[in-house]
């Protein structure tokens, strides 16, 4: 081997180092992988045989050690011995095993193995605790471990899923651990909290090596409490559950850290991590989410939108069919999704013409009846209704309170009349705020389809609440990164944009335009009572389609010849 080829290495090794503390040089040519306390190890897992993990020399003062490992979507199996038993062994794509240490012991042993026979790239660590220390999962009695320090975590369309097993108190090596259900006051693990973390990949980000760095930012105490957010603190006499709104394609990053007050201790769980979406998958995969059934819809409605940013107040018929269609198409949405299992392409589908069918009768409305009020109360809702939205988008949403869906809706729906409500006095400001506000967030809607943002769940944690009555207990969190910056801004010059340019334009005209079916009768009669008018000899309508009837009989008749065809008679 070359010097400068040696030079390369050692760079890179040096680099892995500095950039996580990860250890890159083992001793696994001689049959095992050696580790050091706190110290990330990367390496490659075959399956053909498991991987022998040491760890010497521990420290006498460390009571129990929690050994882990992580991949970004191929399970791995870790053990406490080569013969693989539920009791005794993990399988996942982030799993890890407690080791309760004996007097004197100072080297442990674990068992890796790529789960589904092929080569596994993967990072892990040991890490220690004192006696002082809780012991995650300590107090085991639903999973297969004895103890166990891993978060199990289940997602589907709607929300993410968290659970663990609680903790028990720190003990010595020599003593037996504190029984688990003998006492419920502070001298036992009823005493003990849990802290719930969250922690948001890149967005747009599916890179294996850029999540087996992030996750070495939530392995460890002091680290999870520098780098995550926290999302809910549980007491022993709750459910060891939480629900997250689902982010498909956003990778996130989840942590409990079990706090004794008493002794002021704490110990990590085993981070658990999601994209809420499968690699593997040949449909919708991680790297696929967007359907072309959505990207063709929201791409068209987007187009629509912008129309309506710039021109809506001007084109009042167009404006109606716009609102009209979101009024009727989100409504049947929520209908057929909850009562029928249709597939998703025919629902929108079906959406699309109920909510064209929406928008005809609302222009329908409008052209017989003049009901302007009743209009523009339709348009104030739309307003309103993501007005409400933005609102229960930021933390106010997250309030244990709005769990109760009767008060949630009841708020939603407050805020929504609110709207319209308030602007009774200027209805052509009303009209122009909705046409530029909604017809620009259409537009965030579209970009979603091609490439994630947050923005987009505004409306979409809305939706979800009213599809799913489990959604209520999930946290709405999401990451507002580099992405979502530019795309509000994007948002919000598009809505000041069509909103400052249809006031301008606007400015000196009547403020919506007149009855239409009193127009056309009007005209109708003048044209009747005015003999000077041209329109005025014009036959009924009955002669008329009789005489275009005759033209279209004259098409397909035969032409006659020309000239005399019967013989002289001399």
């Amino acid at each position: 081997m070359g010097l400068p080829r040696l030079l390369v290495l050692a760079l890179l090794a040096w680099g892995r180092v500095a950039a996580g503390g990860a250890e890159t040089i083992g001793n696994s040519s001689q049959g095992f992988l050696e580790f050091s306390v706190g110290k990330f190890r990367y390496f490659q897992l075959n399956g053909s045989f498991p991987e022998e993990a040491i760890l010497r020399h521990i420290s006498s003062n460390v009571t129990f050690l929690i050994f882990q490992i992580h991949t970004q979507y191929q399970n791995t199996t870790v053990s406490y011995s080569r013969t693989l038993l539920p009791s005794t062994s993990g399988t996942g794509n982030d799993k890890g095993l407690v080791s309760i240490l004996r007097p004197e012991q100072s080297m442990c042993t674990w068992y890796l193995e790529s789960a589904g026979g092929n080569p596994v790239q993967s990072v892990a660590i040991p890490l220690s605790y004192s006696e002082r220390d809780p012991i995650p999962g300590g107090c085991n009695l639903e999973f297969d471990l004895d103890i166990d320090p891993n978060i199990y975590l289940e997602y589907n369309f709607f929300a993410t899923t968290i659970k663990f097993a609680p903790a028990n108190l720190g003990y010595a090596r020599d003593a037996p651990p504190p029984p688990c259900d003998v006492g419920t006051g502070q001298e036992s693990r009823w005493r003990l909290q849990y802290d719930v973390y969250q922690y948001f990949l890149p967005e747009n980000d599916l890179a294996e090596d850029v999540l087996l760095q992030h996750l070495q930012r939530m392995a460890q105490v002091s680290q999870v409490k520098a780098n995550a957010m926290k999302v809910v603190t549980l007491t022993a006499n709750d459910k060891t559950s939480v629900s997250f709104s689902a982010l498909p394609g956003q990778g996130v990053i989840y942590n409990v850290i079990v706090w004794d007050p008493l002794l002021n201790a704490s110990a990590a769980y085993v981070p658990v991590h999601t994209y809420a979406c499968r690699f593997e998958a040949l449909e919708d995969s991680c790297a696929s989410l967007g359907r072309v059934s959505t990207k063709v819809f929201f791409t068209l409605f987007a187009l629509l939108g912008l129309f309506i940013c710039f021109f809506g107040h001007r084109f009042w018929k167009t404006e109606l069919f716009f609102i009209g269609f979101i009024f009727l198409g989100f409504f049947f949405y929520i209908l057929i999704t909850r009562l029928t299992l249709i597939k998703y392409d025919v629902r929108l589908i079906l959406t699309a013409a109920a909510g064209s069918v929406g928008g005809v009768l609302l222009v329908a409305l409008w052209w017989r009846f003049g009901t302007l009020g009743l209009c523009l109360l339709c348009t104030g809702l739309v307003l309103g209704f993501l007005s409400s939205a933005a609102a229960f988008f930021t933390p106010l949403g997250n309030l244990k309170v709005f769990r109760d869906d009767g008060v949630f809706w009841v708020t939603f729906s407050c805020v929504t009349v609110f709207i319209p409500v308030v602007f009774l006095g200027c209805l052509r400001i009303l009209n122009i705020l909705t046409c530029g506000v909604v017809g620009s967030y259409l537009v965030v809607l579209a970009v979603d389809s091609y490439k994630y943002t947050s923005l987009s769940y505004i409306t979409l944690n809305v939706l979800r609440r009213a599809l799913n009555t489990d959604f209520r207990r999930a946290f709405t969190n999401v990451p507002f990164q580099t992405n979502d910056f530019i795309i509000l801004a994007v948002w919000g010059m598009l809505a000041v944009s069509g909103i400052t340019l249809q006031i301008r334009r606007e400015r000196g005209r009547p403020l919506f335009p007149p009855h239409p079916y009193k127009l056309w009768k009007q005209e109708r009669e003048r044209r009747v009572t005015n003999i000077l008018d041209p329109s005025y000899h014009i036959p009924p309508l009955r002669e008329r389609l009789y005489g275009r009837l005759t033209q279209i009989k004259e098409l397909f008749q035969k032409e006659q010849p020309a000239g005399e065809r019967t013989p002289l008679l001399l």
